[in-house]
């Protein structure tokens, strides 16, 4: 063989396995690589990190795998007594003996962006410092894209998008003053690929991407690391909560249970995997869902692909069912 066929082979081979690796993974390659070869979560032990969206889902299963690596945890959402819970299970089985004052419950609505600042001075009056900000917040959207009121719109941005942005800045100039620091923003795969019927959604965790990836570039030398978090169908409830196409309403649907989805456990085992090794992007999922984001590097077969299967299969693949009928 010359140097083109061998040269060809290689290519073809390369492709073919990015390809089928997502069969045999939940994770994109790195994150399984580092998973086994990397930093483990107790490389973090001692870190302070502030969970926003800590009181269920994700974000309660990360503030457990993150007690359990023995780091001290601040833990923020609306509801005060599904914090405390939380704060009691971390106590409860953690490995790095943990202690009551190494967990502080921080709770105040996230879109209030005048307590920001307050809540942040709270968190280094408790703890002298802050390693990692975890951005967890959020709620979905089940719509069709033409019948959603531009007011679903604005209230999807405000909570996905501009809270976070918001208490990010406050912490960036304290992260910059100290010499560095650690983002961790929980977006989502439907943040690189287009997820139909959740139009609000998407486009705000699209959002998320373009502007920590601008900060990203910005503070190149700076110390700043930014680990975009892409989850894909994850076992939560999130779908009694999400946005609709009207404005001040909830989906209120109950999350069907499916093994083809992720517990909230593992998800939150490659989170913590991801913030030990400081990963810029990781994916988060089981295939075929998994597939779909490295199918984005071969965008003609993948609108191919998509054609063929059409919004009710990857309704099914999010949801284990059809969830907003055309």
């Amino acid at each position: 063989m010359g140097f083109l066929e061998i040269f060809g082979a290689f290519v073809l081979l390369y492709n073919l396995f990015y390809l089928l690796i997502p069969l045999f993974l939940d994770c994109d390659m790195l994150l399984a690589l580092k998973e086994k070869f990397g930093k483990p979560a107790d490389s973090l032990a001692g870190k302070v990190i502030w969970i926003i969206g800590a009181s269920s889902g994700i974000g309660e299963h990360t503030a457990y795998e993150l007690a359990n690596a023995g780091c001290k945890l601040v833990l923020s959402a609306r509801r005060d007594d599904l914090l405390q819970k939380v704060k009691e299970n971390c106590l409860a089985d953690n490995k790095k003996n943990v202690t009551e004052k190494d967990i502080l419950v921080l709770s105040f609505n996230i879109r209030d962006s005048d307590l920001h600042q307050k809540m942040f001075d709270k968190v280094l009056s408790e703890f002298g410092k802050l390693d990692i900000l975890v951005h967890n917040a959020g709620r979905s959207q089940r719509a069709i894209w033409e019948n959603i009121d531009l007011k679903v719109d604005r209230d999807a941005f405000d909570l996905n998008v501009f809270s976070l942005i918001n208490l990010s800045r406050v912490v960036l100039k304290y992260f910059l003053a100290q010499g560095g620091g650690h983002f961790a923003i929980n977006s989502s795969l439907a943040g690189i690929l287009g997820a139909p019927f959740s139009g609000s959604y998407t486009g705000s965790k699209h959002a998320l991407h373009g502007y920590f990836e601008s900060l990203r570039t910005e503070k190149f030398g700076k110390n700043i690391a930014i680990t975009m978090i892409c989850p894909g169908p994850i076992q939560t409830d999130f779908l009694r909560e999400s946005f609709t196409e009207k404005a001040g309403e909830k989906f209120g649907e109950e999350t069907q249970v499916s093994a083809k989805k992720m517990s909230s456990k593992r998800c939150a085992e490659l989170i913590s995997i991801a913030l030990a090794n400081q990963l810029n992007e990781v994916w988060i999922s089981f295939y075929p869902a998994l597939l779909f984001a490295y199918l984005k590097f071969y965008p003609n077969l993948n609108m191919i692909i998509l054609h063929l299967l059409g919004p009710r299969f990857i309704q099914k693949i999010r949801d284990s069912k059809v969830t907003v009928k055309e």
